[in-house]
């Protein structure tokens, strides 16, 4: 998996990372985060940290630890957190990973965030495009970010706005609201993009199919989440 960001100051970075010998198979994911102002606009997109099974994460570190024992809380006040997605229960597996979101978010004293129908339907388009054209990357093959596209809605009805994208896919147990918000959570990268205090509306979605090259035999499902904020 190959990711790219900008800085502000537009040098193009590159990271990639390829599983050792033996290793368990890891669910990489990229998130991007931009601000348009007027005619201006500023990009920053960020190397996501990779996303793995929780057993692999809670013998990463002790900060992975806690972050996924944190998470483990929230999830049995949520219902539909440990539902695996399927095509008739995918309203509650949005619901629960929402709740999620707001639990990890309240427990830093941050805002609570409201749910935009532009915003969902980006989501719900970016998972969907993965899953149809087979890759996962916040990029699409078009070279459209999830910003241009939130931008180019009725989101935009402000002249400045700020968006932020994070997106996993995951296998068997561990494609269950519960577990992908654990994953984040133990993510430095994603957990800030989460915990962002700046942001104010979210949408999510998730599918329950993921890219063919990855699982094609195997149930499993895919998530996006669009945060954003009008200025």
């Amino acid at each position: 998996m190959s990711c790219h960001w900008t800085t502000p100051h537009g040098r193009l970075k590159d990271r990639s990372w390829l599983p050792g010998p033996g290793a368990t198979p890891i669910r990489p994911a990229c998130k991007n985060s931009c601000t348009l102002s007027g005619a201006a606009r500023r990009t920053s997109r960020h190397l996501g940290a990779l996303l793995a099974a929780v057993a692999l994460i809670c013998a990463c570190s002790c900060g992975a630890q806690a972050a996924i024992a944190a998470s483990r809380a929230p999830s049995r006040t949520c219902p539909g957190a440990a539902l695996l997605p399927s095509a008739r229960n995918l309203a509650a597996v949005d619901a629960a990973t929402l709740c999620l979101m707001e639990s990890m978010r309240a427990a830093q004293r941050l805002g609570t965030l409201r749910s935009n129908g532009d915003l969902r339907t980006v989501a719900a388009s970016q998972v969907a495009n993965m899953v149809r054209r087979d890759y996962f990357a916040d990029v699409r093959p078009s070279g459209q970010t999830s910003f241009s596209l939130i931008a180019a809605t009725r989101y935009r009805a402000h002249a400045s706005i700020s968006t932020g994208q994070i997106i996993a896919w995951g296998i068997g147990a561990n494609a269950t609201p519960a577990r992908i918000v654990a994953a984040w959570m133990a993510s430095p990268s994603h957990r800030a993009i989460i915990l962002t205090g700046d942001y104010r509306d979210i949408g999510v979605a998730a599918l329950a199919a993921v890219p063919a090259r990855f699982a094609s035999r195997r149930h499993g499902a895919t998530y996006a989440i669009e945060f954003g904020a009008r200025h």
